[in-house]
C-alpha cells in the first residue's frame, strides 16, 4: 500500500474508534437513565416514563455506531468454529474477500433503506406514541450514518483483501 492508502486507512481507523468510544459513552448513559428510572420508581414511589425510552434510543444508537468498528476489528459475528476447520486459502478468501463483500452489500442496503425511512419520518413529522412523544427522525437518522460508515469500512477491507489476493497470486507466479 502507498502512503495515501495508509492515510485513508488511518482516518477510517480513527473514525471507527471514535464511534466505538461514543457507543461506550452511550452505554454509560443508558446505565444512568435506567438507574434513575429505577430509583424514582422504587425509592421515591414516583415512576417516570422517559428513562426507558431514552435507554432504547441510546441502545439503537450504540449498536448502529459500533457495528463499523466491530467490522474493522473483525470481531463481528462469524462462524469461527467452522472457519477454523477450512483450508488456509479458503479461510483467507472468506476473511479477506467474502466477509467484507457481504458487509459491503449489507451496509449499502441498510444505509439506503435507513435513509429512506429517516427522510419519510422527517417528512411526516413522525413522533413516538409514548407519553413523551419525541420526534423519531433523530432516532432514525443515525441508522444510515452508522451503516454508511460500515459500507466505507467494508469497502476498505475488500480493497485490502483484493490487494493481498493479487500479491499472493503474483508471488505464486514468481516461483
Amino acid at each position: 500500500m502507498n502512503s495515501e492508502e495508509n492515510r485513508i486507512i488511518s482516518i477510517i481507523d480513527f473514525i471507527s474508534h471514535g464511534l466505538l468510544a461514543v457507543s461506550g459513552v452511550m452505554i454509560l448513559l443508558m446505565a444512568f437513565a435506567a438507574t434513575y428510572g429505577v430509583a424514582r420508581r422504587y425509592i421515591l414511589n414516583n415512576p417516570e416514563p422517559y428513562s426507558y425510552e431514552i435507554s432504547m434510543m441510546l441502545l439503537l444508537w450504540c449498536f448502529v455506531l459500533s457495528v463499523a468498528a466491530l467490522q474493522k476489528q473483525q470481531r463481528h459475528l462469524r462462524g469461527d468454529f467452522i472457519l477454523n476447520r477450512l483450508p488456509r486459502n479458503v479461510r483467507f478468501f472468506v476473511n479477506a474477500i467474502l466477509s467484507p463483500l457481504l458487509a459491503l452489500l449489507c451496509g449499502a442496503v441498510l444505509a439506503w433503506k435507513g435513509w429512506e425511512a429517516a427522510m419519510f419520518s422527517l417528512k411526516i413529522g413522525e413522533r413516538s406514541m409514548s407519553a413523551w412523544s419525541e420526534p423519531l427522525f433523530p432516532v432514525k437518522a443515525v441508522i444510515p450514518v452508522g451503516y454508511a460508515f460500515l459500507f466505507i469500512v467494508a469497502l476498505a477491507q475488500f480493497i485490502q483483501g483484493m490487494h493481498a489476493l493479487i500479491r499472493k497470486s503474483d508471488r505464486r507466479g514468481e516461483t
